[in-house]
């Protein structure tokens, strides 16, 4: 089957879609207060909630949207996106505490022994994660679902409506971002990240990907994930509660940086690292930033974008390689992403044998469907040009990461 290939021509002098434009006056007219005040009065009257548990995740939301506020090439649009987030993050929180308050049995569910995903974007993460969720004995996280994590709020006339919601979201945001599908879709049920859960704690680096936030990267560097880990904790209890079976499988990329930390979080967890030439990560996750920076930023800042970015990726490396060896060598499995795409089946496969995973036919057969469901390119693929849209030369760039090769010798090169 052919694949239709798509390129950005106009990276670096961009023409505005009738739908980007629309929304970037819109904006323009309305603006946001990028505050941790606002974010929460909003959520409160969002939901008609006020209680939002532990409320130590406070520091962490004054310091996301003053770090956010702060960044003054963060045009309208961005800002309302920003603002967004944010407040979809806290109405989930206020619904999830007061879920919990009224059955606080959720907090007391068993939970089997997880298998947490681990790697760069654009690694493979996405792809693996569709395939494990595929089976009926794991218990996964569909967008629509990861939205909304609480049902209870939901229900019109004996029906679930969070599906008719992600769906409604879901067609607008392709109308703003046609090409978002090509790298990573976020269609209702789609399995998507934890990262999603650790947001409603004001954790992790989802926000960095809406600003430029270099204050709230730092401080992810000097403090432990544990807090946002642990809330990651409570709230798949919720949702196992709300419908198993107890066994999670999740992922999240910035992973690579606290592998410790999600083996302490999640004791006995299996945890699956992907492997992938950071260059061809590099260049999928700058082209999608760049893309959207388009209305999101003031002044088109490709420069920054790419700067910042290989940073994040560099640091995000130099933990996996540090931590690599601290993980039980039983309870992890190295996959590389040359191997996952000529051979996907064989590889969950091998994953099930070193996690002590029964892989019987019933689990074959619905992983299999779930290979053929997610080829490569399905909604056609996005076409990159590293040099010449952000002035990086590959084979200079993957010089910078000869510490990352050395280490697992079996990732090949794949951009010239």
């Amino acid at each position: 089957m052919s694949v239709e290939t798509v390129r950005v021509a106009d990276m670096k002098d961009p023409v505005l879609t009738a739908v980007q434009q629309k929304l970037v006056e819109y904006t323009a007219a309305n603006p946001v207060t990028l505050s941790a005040e606002a974010a929460i009065d909003a959520a409160k009257a969002q939901t008609g909630l006020d209680y939002f548990g532990d409320m130590g995740f406070m520091p962490r939301l004054d310091l996301i949207m003053s770090a956010a506020d702060a960044d003054k090439n963060l045009a309208p649009a961005g800002r309302a996106g920003f603002f967004g987030l944010a407040v979809r993050f806290l109405r989930a929180r206020l619904e999830l505490e007061d879920f919990i308050r009224k059955h606080p049995e959720a907090e007391n569910v068993h939970l089997d022994p997880p298998i947490i995903d681990a790697g760069l974007p654009r690694s493979g993460t996405t792809y693996i994660l569709q395939l494990l969720a595929a089976d009926s004995r794991m218990r996964s996280l569909q967008h629509w679902e990861g939205l909304r994590p609480v049902a209870d709020r939901y229900i019109k006339d004996g029906r679930d409506t969070r599906f008719e919601l992600a769906e409604v979201e879901w067609v607008e945001m392709d109308a703003i971002s046609p090409i978002a599908k090509l790298t990573h879709e976020f269609m209702p049920d789609h399995i998507t990240e934890d990262i999603e859960l650790t947001g409603m704690d004001f954790g992790g680096y989802y926000f960095e990907w809406f600003a430029n936030i270099p204050a709230w990267r730092d401080y992810q560097y000097m403090h432990d994930p544990a807090p946002s880990l642990g809330y990651l904790r409570r709230a798949i209890k919720a949702l196992v509660f709300q419908q198993g079976p107890g066994r999670w499988v999740g992922k999240c990329p910035q992973h690579m940086e606290q592998l410790t930390a999600v083996a302490k979080a999640f004791p006995g967890a299996f945890i699956v690292i992907n492997h992938r030439d950071p260059v061809a990560s590099i260049q999928s996750g700058i082209t999608m930033l760049g893309y959207s920076a388009r209305f999101t930023q003031n002044r088109l800042d490709l420069d920054q974008i790419a700067t910042y970015w290989i940073e994040r990726y560099e640091h995000l490396l130099r933990r996996c390689v540090e931590d690599r060896e601290a993980l039980d060598p039983g309870r992890t499995y190295d996959l590389y992403f040359h191997r996952l795409m000529a051979d996907p089946l064989g590889e969950i496969e091998a994953i099930y044998h070193k996690a002590g995973l029964a892989f019987d036919d019933v689990a074959r057969a619905s992983i299999q469907k779930a290979v053929d469901a997610n080829r490569r390119g399905k909604h056609g693929q996005l076409a990159y040009d590293l040099k010449g849209d952000f002035g990086v030369d590959p084979a200079q760039l993957r010089k910078r990461f000869d510490f990352y090769f050395n280490r697992f010798p079996e990732v090949r090169p794949e951009v010239n």
